[in-house]
C-alpha cells in the first residue's frame, strides 16, 4: 500500500499492492469468512431445523472473499478523495461512486460464485431472494463494510506517510549532521601551515636531521586533514597527530613550552572529535604566546563511571584575562558545537582554571557511545 497526503491533485491515483500483500489479505478474507459462517451455523443448530452444513459456510465466505478482492475500490476513493478538506463535492462524489460499483459488484460475484458453489455440491439452486428487498439489503451491510474498510484504509495511509516523513526527515537530518560535522571538524583544523614553513625555514640550515623530522610531522598532519573521513577518531590516534603538532611548536617556542601527558590506561580506543587536542593545546599556546617563562601543557585523560574526560590544563594567564591573540577565538566554540552533534547532552565542554591561575579545558565524553564506535 502505497501513502498519501491531504494535498488535492489533478492526477488520479491507484493503490499499489504487492503481492504479499494482497495473499495476506485473501487470507485474512478466507479466515473471517470461516469464522463468520461458524457463527451462523451455531445459530441454526439452536433451531429445531438447522438443515445442511455448507450453506452457512458458502453465504459467508463468498462475502468475506469478495469484499477482500474488491477492496482496491475504496482504497481508490481514499487515494482520491483523503479528506473532506479537499471540498465536499469531490468527497461526496467520489465515495458515491465508490460504493455504487462496490456493492453492486459485491452482489454479483457474491450471487454468481454462490451459484457455482451449490452446483458444484448439489446443493441445488441458489436464491438470493426477491431483488426488491436483497438489493437494499446489502446495500445496506455493504455501506457499513464500505465505511469501515475507507476508514482503515484512511488510518493504514496515514501512518504510512507519516513514517515516510519522518524516515525522509531523519534521512536529512543525518545529511545535514554529516555535512555540519564535515564542516565544523575542518574548521578545528588550525591555520598553521605558515607559521610551521617559517619554523622549519628558520632551522633547515642549521639541523638538517631536525628540519627532516619536523616537515615529517607537517606531511602527517596535513595528510591527515586531507585524508579524514570521520568526524571521530580513536583517543591514540588524537594523541599521536597532536604529538606531531606539539613537535612543530617546540621548534618554534623550544624550551618556553613543556607539554606533560597522563592518559588512563585502557582509554586509547575511546572515541574523540578529530583535531580536538591539537585545538585545545593550540588555545593554550596562542594566548600564552607572549610569556617570559616557560609554558607547561598538561593533557589528562581519566575515567568516571559511564563517561571520561579529557582535560588540557596551562600554567598560562587563564581565562578573561587580555591576550595577545588575535581574532574572535572560536576554537572552543566550534568544539562545544561538535560535541553537541555528536553526543547531544551526553557530552560537554568545561571551562575553568587551574592550579596556577591557568586555564583548564575539560571534555566529558560517554564511554559506552565511545566504545561502539570503536567496534
Amino acid at each position: 500500500m502505497k501513502a498519501w497526503d491531504d494535498a488535492p491533485s489533478t492526477r488520479w491515483r491507484w493503490p499499489q499492492l504487492r503481492v504479499r500483500t494482497a495473499l495476506k489479505l485473501l487470507a485474512f478474507g478466507l479466515a473471517l469468512g470461516v469464522w463468520q459462517g461458524s457463527a451462523v451455523r451455531l445459530s441454526q443448530l439452536m433451531g429445531s431445523h438447522p438443515g445442511h452444513w455448507a450453506p452457512a459456510f458458502i453465504w459467508e465466505v463468498t462475502s468475506a472473499l469478495t469484499i477482500t478482492l474488491l477492496l482496491p475500490i475504496p482504497m481508490t476513493a481514499v487515494l482520491n478523495a483523503p479528506s473532506l478538506r479537499v471540498g465536499w463535492a469531490r468527497f461526496l462524489g467520489i465515495h458515491a461512486a465508490a460504493f455504487v460499483l462496490f456493492t453492486s459488484l459485491h452482489v454479483a460475484v457474491m450471487a454468481g460464485l454462490r451459484h457455482a458453489v451449490y452446483a458444484l455440491l448439489e446443493l441445488g439452486d441458489y436464491d438470493l431472494g426477491p431483488p426488491a428487498y436483497a438489493l437494499p439489503m446489502e446495500a445496506q451491510k455493504d455501506l457499513v463494510t464500505y465505511g469501515l474498510s475507507c476508514a482503515v484504509i484512511a488510518l493504514l495511509y496515514e501512518w504510512q506517510a507519516r513514517q515516510a516523513r519522518a524516515l525522509h526527515a531523519a534521512e536529512l537530518e543525518g545529511e545535514l549532521r554529516a555535512a555540519q560535522l564535515q564542516s565544523l571538524t575542518g574548521q578545528l583544523h588550525p591555520h598553521f601551515l605558515f607559521n610551521a614553513l617559517h619554523t622549519i625555514g628558520s632551522v633547515m640550515y642549521e639541523d638538517l636531521s631536525r628540519t627532516d623530522r619536523l616537515l615529517s610531522d607537517l606531511g602527517q598532519l596535513l595528510r591527515a586533514s586531507l585524508e579524514r573521513t570521520e568526524p571521530t577518531w580513536t583517543l591514540a590516534e588524537e594523541r599521536g597527530h597532536t604529538e606531531r603538532f606539539v613537535a612543530l611548536l617546540a621548534a618554534r617556542f623550544g624550551d618556553r613550552l613543556e607539554v606533560c601527558w597522563d592518559v588512563a590506561p585502557g582509554l586509547e580506543s575511546q572515541r574523540v572529535p578529530c583535531f580536538a587536542l591539537q585545538t585545545l593545546v593550540e588555545n593554550a599556546v596562542k594566548h600564552n604566546q607572549d610569556r617570559v617563562g616557560v609554558l607547561e601543557v598538561r593533557i589528562r585523560a581519566r575515567a568516571e563511571a559511564d563517561r571520561w574526560a579529557l582535560e588540557v590544563e596551562d600554567t598560562g594567564r587563564g581565562f578573561g584575562a587580555p591576550s595577545p591573540a588575535s581574532g574572535p577565538g572560536v576554537g572552543l566554540t566550534q568544539l562545544g558545537r561538535v560535541l553537541t552533534l555528536l553526543h547531544g547532552d551526553r557530552a560537554r565542554l568545561e571551562r575553568g582554571a587551574g592550579p596556577e591561575g591557568g586555564a583548564r579545558v575539560t571534555v566529558w565524553l560517554p564511554r559506552e557511545a565511545a566504545q561502539a564506535d570503536a567496534s
